[in-house]
This record gives C-alpha cells, sequence and structure tokens, in this order.
C-alpha cells in the first residue's frame, strides 16, 4: 500500500558547518582536535570542503529529489573576536540561501551546532551568563542580515546531549575534567580558566542546563525581531529510553534528564527538532551496553530504527508543539542496511502521522560522509560519499532511494 505524505511534508537531509565545511580554526573544537591527550582520533582539518563546494553540493541534492536542506551557520566564522561581525562571511551564507533557494531547497538554518567561538571559552563558555547576551546579539546580526532567506530556524542543536553523554557515562565528572592535562592545555590556548571554562558538549551541570535554555529563549526574541517572520525552534537528541526487569526508576530518572525537562522547558516554542538514532536501556545498576543478539552500528549503539517512532510520540505528548525530524540516521558501511534503517523508521513516521500527530518533515543525518567530532571520519552517516583526497563526491544507492521517495512524496 502506497502512503501519501502531507502536502508540504519535508523532506531533506542535514550537515553542519565543522563537520563538513574545514579549517574552522576559531572555534573550540579545532582547539581541542589539536591538543595533545584530548579524546579526538583525528582533527577535522579541510572536511569536505563544503564551504567553497556549496553550490555543487547543493545542486545535487536538489538533483536527487529533496525539498529542504539544514545547515548551520558558524558562528566562529561570523564572529571571530567579540563584537567583530565579518560582512564576508555574512556574505558567503546570504550566498548559500540564494542557492538553495535556486534549486528550490527551504532552508532550514541552525545558528550554533556543538562550537564555540574561542573567545567565547576565554568568558567561560556554557556556564557564563555572558553567553545569553552575546549569542543573541549573533542572532540579531544574523537576521539582519540573512532573515529574508531563511524559511525556518533552529536556535541550539541537540541541546540535552550533554545530558545524555552523561546518562550513558561518557563525560568524565566536571572536576575530574578540569584537572586533565588536556583540558588545562586546551583552555590556555584559548586564554581561558580551566576552573570554569565549559565547552558544549561537555555542559552537563545545572548551571550550564539554565544558560542553555535561557540562550536559547533569548536567541528566539532576536531571531523574531527582524523584518521577516519564520518559524523558531530547538533541536533535541531524544531517547527511546526503556528499562528492563528492575530497571525502572533508573530509566524514569533518565527519562526526564534527557527528554522531558527540556521538552517542557519548549512549550510554546514553534516546533521542536527531533533527532533520534537509537534506543537507551536501563537496568538496576543504570544504562545498558547492546543486547545480544542486536545489530549494532559503527558507533557502537544498537541498530534500532523503531526508537525514532517512540522519541516522536513522547515529544508530542510532553512539548505539544509541531515537530520536524531535524536529525535521524545511521552510521553503517553497508548502504543496504542504511537503506533497512530509514525504511522502518519511515514506517514508524508515517504511523504518527495517521495517529494524528503534527509531524512537518524528515531529514536524514547527513548528506555526506563527514568528521564525527571524537570519533573522527570512520563513522559514515553520509548518502554521499566523500573521497577526501579529491574531494569528489559519490551518491550512494540510498541517496537515490530516499530522494526518489522525496520526489514522489510517497512511500
Amino acid at each position: 500500500m502506497t502512503y501519501q505524505f502531507p502536502k508540504d511534508f519535508l523532506w531533506g537531509t542535514a550537515t553542519a558547518a565543522h563537520q563538513v565545511e574545514g579549517n574552522n580554526i576559531n572555534c573550540d573544537t579545532w582547539v581541542l582536535e589539536h591538543t595533545p591527550g584530548a579524546p579526538y582520533l583525528e582533527p577535522s582539518g579541510d572536511a569536505c570542503d563544503h564551504y567553497h563546494r556549496y553550490r555543487e553540493d547543493i545542486a545535487m541534492l536538489a538533483g536527487l529529489g529533496f525539498n529542504t536542506y539544514r545547515f548551520s551557520i558558524e558562528w566562529c566564522r561570523v564572529e571571530p573576536e567579540d563584537g567583530f561581525f565579518s560582512t564576508a562571511v555574512l556574505e558567503h551564507y546570504r550566498r548559500m540561501l540564494a542557492t538553495c533557494h535556486e534549486h528550490g531547497l527551504k532552508p532550514l538554518v541552525t545558528l550554533h551546532h556543538f562550537t564555540t567561538p574561542r573567545w567565547m571559552m576565554a568568558l567561560g563558555g556554557w556556564e557564563t551568563p555572558a553567553m545569553m547576551e552575546r549569542f543573541a546579539r549573533y542572532c540579531e546580526q544574523v537576521v539582519s542580515y540573512l532573515g529574508d532567506l531563511i524559511y525556518a530556524a533552529c536556535t541550539i542543536n541537540e541541546a540535552n546531549i550533554s545530558s545524555m553523554l552523561a546518562s550513558m557515562n561518557y563525560l568524565p565528572p566536571v572536576d575530574m575534567l578540569r584537572e586533565s592535562d588536556w583540558w588545562i592545555s586546551a583552555a590556555r590556548k584559548m586564554g581561558a580558566d580551566p576552573s570554569n571554562m565549559m565547552p558544549f558538549m561537555y555542559a552537563s551541570t545545572d548551571t550550564a542546563r539554565h544558560v542553555i535554555l535561557e540562550t536559547h529563549r533569548k536567541a528566539t526574541i532576536a531571531l523574531k525581531s527582524g523584518k521577516t517572520n519564520f518559524p523558531v525552534g530547538i533541536t533535541l537528541a531524544l531517547q527511546d529510553i526503556q528499562a528492563v526487569p528492575g530497571g525502572e526508576k533508573q530509566a524514569q530518572e533518565a527519562r526526564f534528564l534527557i527528554n522531558d525537562y527540556w521538552l517542557e522547558a519548549i512549550r510554546g516554542d514553534d516546533f521542536v527538532g527531533v533527532q533520534n538514532y537509537s534506543r537507551m536501556r536501563f537496568g538496576a545498576e543504570g544504562s545498558l551496553t547492546s543486547e545480544v543478539g542486536v545489530e549494532t552500528t559503527q558507533m557502537g549503539y544498537e541498530f534500532w530504527p523503531e526508537a525514532l517512532e517512540a522519541t516522536l510520540r513522547e515529544a508530542a505528548r510532553v512539548a505539544q508543539i509541531p515537530i520536524i525530524i531535524t536529525e535521524n540516521g545511521i552510521g553503517i558501511a553497508d548502504d543496504s542496511r542504511r537503506i533497512a534503517f530509514i525504511e522502518r523508521a519511515l514506517q514508524g513516521v508515517i504511523r504518527c502521522l495517521k495517529d494524528g500527530l503534527d509531524v512537518r518533515g524528515y531529514t536524514y543525518w547527513s548528506a555526506m560522509d563527514n568528521f564525527e567530532w571524537n570519533l573522527g571520519y570512520t563513522p559514515t552517516f553520509g548518502i554521499i560519499a566523500v573521497d577526501r583526497q579529491t574531494q569528489v563526491r559519490f551518491p550512494k544507492p540510498s541517496a537515490r532511494w530516499l530522494g526518489n521517495i522525496a520526489r514522489a512524496n510517497t512511500f
């Protein structure tokens, strides 16, 4: 049976500036990548050179059949020094936005995707109230210069990412981090105090969560201060949290910390960007590793596409606002398994739509194989392969398969 998606349903792919543009030297992550002892397998380097090759990339995505492109504007490029805004960089992103419109792609823009200017780290990063004013000021510049070309905006990508990583025991305690040699060395490179520097992906403290949410609120006001009127939301890394016998209390606590705390806080926003890749299981002792017999991905977590449906239903129930799936995907070498993953995930989306949930789009992560943070270039999430020596792009079978669904708006 064929399912017809709603008219104007968004079909897209996503990237993030630091992961694809290359040579994002003014950000904190660049410093961390080049600090001995830091938990990065390799530096981002030239990445996919998307900063210079965006025209061919956008044209390729449109040619495949998509109608939306989610990408991030890089704060560290726009404002390389505190209070100095680069007109040349703003013009670059204006050309990117115009290229999207030229090819019939709705630009879904993210204002912060994990990376923060070095100078902001010197002020304390994501634990200082100064973040709220500085980020709002940056958003005002963006909306003033680019607002007429933006379809919708996400203030902060995966605002809850550090809460999730802490729940999975991926982050050591903050006090331990701040005593690490690599942390102290990186802080000194950025002119920061190691005892109060807070990069975004490590911002798991109560103070940081408060700063993140208040920064989102002030950024939303700033983005709505322009002459244009586009929807503004935030994206969350939501987890399908499950309990094995004895783990019900732990699962409930994790569900609140990772999902519901944030979903409750954003009621009244224009939309929430739901991002999901797998499930999390909890037992009496806390988070569990993969279940025996369940396929795993290059990231080490379970092949569990049904998790998307569970998180969509939770987002609809708790936040009670429209939903855009801003990321869903899989890091895997076998592209046929990618197609199988997306197929099962979309079946869950269809069930949600049939039940009346206000889901407005599906954006696959990612457009291209790219820099996956601590794990470097090993995981391959893209529907387009990239030869990083020649920067030649090669669409995978999954790109044409998903593009055909997008073009027809049917499944």
